[in-house]
């Protein structure tokens, strides 16, 4: 993250995302898949590294790290065409979702904001614990108790966000606020429908 100025001298704070270029690698259609969709490929990587069936499909191409599809309605795309940062306007709302940070196992305290016990009257060692799990007539606790477990990592979406400037050289989107994820990962762009 970082910041920007506007004209009239206000700050904005500001994630910085490298937003292509993407290259469609394949069209799904109705006729032949069942489905219509288009698939993109993103990022580079070491040709040793992809099995020979993606080097086949990819031969014109070049080498993805990631590779996602997503449905349709139009086909409006060839395969080679390339998608970048041209796609956005500045001031476009948009979606943007990502994977988020993992944070491991971790207590009720961090994991669902519960308070936790009192610190004195007569407790010990209950300052975190997370108190009555339910009562004892069904004898089991029930699903989707709000316990201690594992954190992060889940496909998160932040929505209505500003595009507040465009890098079309460097292909770079610098987005208003906070986005999910650790810097260097993936992330989906959608402008608002």
């Amino acid at each position: 993250m970082t910041q920007v100025f506007t004209e009239d001298g206000k700050v904005v704070p500001v994630t910085v995302v490298k937003a292509g270029p993407a290259t469609v690698t394949q069209i799904r259609s109705e006729e032949k898949d069942g489905y219509s969709a288009v698939q993109i490929g993103f990022g580079t990587k070491k040709e040793k590294n992809i099995a020979k069936a993606q080097l086949g499909a990819w031969k014109d191409l070049g080498t993805f790290r990631f590779v996602r599809e997503f449905r349709i309605d139009s086909h409006e795309y060839q395969t080679g065409d390339k998608i970048d940062v041209t796609s956005f306007e500045v001031g476009d709302i948009v979606h943007v979702s990502g994977t988020s940070k993992g944070k491991g196992n971790q207590g009720v305290v961090k994991r669902w904001n519960f308070a936790g016990g009192p610190g004195s009257h007569g407790q010990k060692h209950s300052l975190r614990a997370p108190g009555s799990i339910g009562s004892t007539g069904p004898q089991r606790v029930f699903k989707g108790k709000k316990m201690a477990g594992r954190m992060g990592g889940d496909r998160v979406t932040v929505k209505n966000l500003e595009i507040v400037a465009i890098d079309p050289e460097n292909n770079l989107l610098m987005i208003k606020g906070a986005i999910p994820g650790a810097p260097g990962s993936l992330l989906e762009i959608r402008t608002k429908k």
